[in-house]
């Protein structure tokens, strides 16, 4: 037994008093069967020596009046177990030797201290791993399946990794070791889960960590990450030194330090960006490479309209509006781009306008593209409308005719109202009138400035 004590310490991480307490409990479990109660009944453990003692009370009744055996002693049989002097009423002790009682009950004792043993694996198994969530851990593969891949750590406790955690092109081999965080720890009938993420942005976080000293020491903080698994990622972070730079830093030396990271990500790529409390700058670097020309803000709904010249809208889209959705996720607001272009469009038209007549999720797919207006739309090639959209030919040349009609119609307009503007001006001008159109205001105030200049020479 003080063998088995220290076994189960060293292995099992059960110390020796709570070791004690289930030796105890599944004694009294299988006495309870055998004698109806365990009330009257004290188990003695000595860890040290590995004994066991057991005493039963029973309470001293005259001779032929016991009717319950396993709680009450004749007066005579008491005195002949080694107590002379005891009197009727009292209580009379005896030992219980558990080895009599054969080997049934040996049996018993030992299942049952077999199941107490396991749940106290099982709790002490989601304690530990509870406390670990979001932590990085490291597994063995053991075993792959459609749906999830069986991992084993250090002390072979099992991990699960569900394909939808894991990153799109991960690909396991059995005895391959991957690292990965602790998504999720559930205890559903007292049956440890443990589900583990590639996926997380905890394991972005770790892997930071793990290959950027200052951020382990403290010098440098993570304060937002966004991940499309696979694809890319972006971090803000922050350094409380002014001597160091938190980008610099993270990245290494001729990328050495992020160039780890990428491999373990399966090659996604990483935009590491100073943090700022500024809302407005903050979007702006989110939304780098590409360089907006102004923001404005509506802090209270949290949505952003960001203007940029029109050949950095496609850098700030990204491609397949990646990068876009990331600022979004990484600075907590929704973006909207816009062209922000010194040629006048008085005739342009929001294509919100047209949700009587186009799908909105039709709109939205075009928006997400950088085309939130009509014009913008119809300036862009129809071939490639259809290749960056992903919509079906027939909905592009729907979407097409409803917005040529539109500006149609409004040309119309403009042309027959042509003529009785011209007449007009004809009757505003006469012979010797200067007709502004026929003369710019430039010209007009050139000419002002050469007759003043006249006037001063005469003088």
């Amino acid at each position: 037994m003080v063998e088995s004590f220290a076994e189960f310490k060293e292995l099992k991480n059960i110390d020796k008093t709570t070791m004690i307490s289930v030796l105890e409990e599944s004694f009294r479990n299988v006495l309870a069967k055998m004698f109806g109660t365990d009330e009257n009944l004290d188990v003695i453990m000595n860890p040290d020596k590995g004994d066991v003692q057991i005493f039963q009370n029973l309470e001293v009744v005259p001779d032929g009046e016991v009717t319950n055996p396993n709680l009450q002693i004749s007066l005579t049989d008491a005195r002949a177990d080694n107590d002379p002097e005891v009197e009727i009423g009292e209580e009379h002790t005896k030992e219980i030797i558990f080895a009599d009682f054969g080997r049934r009950a040996i049996l018993t004792l030992r299942q049952t201290l077999q199941s107490k043993i396991l749940e106290l694996q099982k709790e002490a198994i989601y304690e530990k791993f509870k406390d670990l969530e979001g932590e990085l851990v490291t597994g063995e593969v053991y075993q792959t399946w459609s749906r999830e891949t069986l991992l084993l750590d250090d002390e072979k406790n099992e991990l699960l990794l569900p394909k939808n955690q894991a990153i799109p092109g991960d690909f396991f081999r059995k005895g391959e070791t991957i690292r990965a965080v602790i998504a999720n720890v559930d205890n559903n009938n007292n049956n440890p889960k443990i589900t583990v993420s590639r996926t997380n942005e905890n394991f972005l976080r770790r892997l930071f960590e793990l290959e950027v000293p200052e951020i382990h020491d403290g010098l440098i903080t993570i304060r937002a990450v966004a991940r499309i698994p696979g694809e890319r990622a972006k971090i803000a972070v922050e350094s409380f030194d002014d001597r160091i730079d938190p980008v610099g830093a993270c990245v290494g030396v001729k990328g050495s330090r992020i160039h780890g990271i990428v491999r373990e990500l399966r090659n996604e790529n990483i935009d590491v960006i100073p943090f700022t409390t500024n809302p407005s700058l903050f979007i702006q670097r989110a939304l780098s490479p590409a360089k907006v020309s102004s923001i404005r803000l509506d802090q209270d709904e949290k949505k952003a309209e960001v203007f940029l010249k029109p050949d950095q809208v496609s850098l700030a889209i990204g491609k397949q509006g990646l990068n876009i959705k990331l600022a979004s996720m990484l600075t907590g607001y929704v973006i909207d781009v816009y062209r922000d272009t010194d040629e006048v469009y008085e005739e342009d038209i929001y294509l919100d306008e047209f949700k009587d007549e186009i799908d909105e999720w039709v709109i939205d797919t075009l928006k997400d593209m950088g085309c939130v207006t009509a014009k913008s739309v119809l300036n862009t090639p129809r071939e490639e409308l259809i290749r960056r959209s992903d919509l079906e030919e027939e909905t592009i040349d729907n979407v097409l005719e409803i917005l040529s009609a539109e500006f149609d119609e409004e040309n119309a307009g403009d042309n027959a109202a042509a003529p009785e503007a011209a007449a007009a001006d004809d009757k505003a001008c006469g012979d010797d009138d200067v007709c502004v159109e026929e003369h710019p205001s430039e010209d007009l105030a050139s000419a002002a400035d050469a007759a003043e200049a006249a006037e001063e020479t005469k003088a």
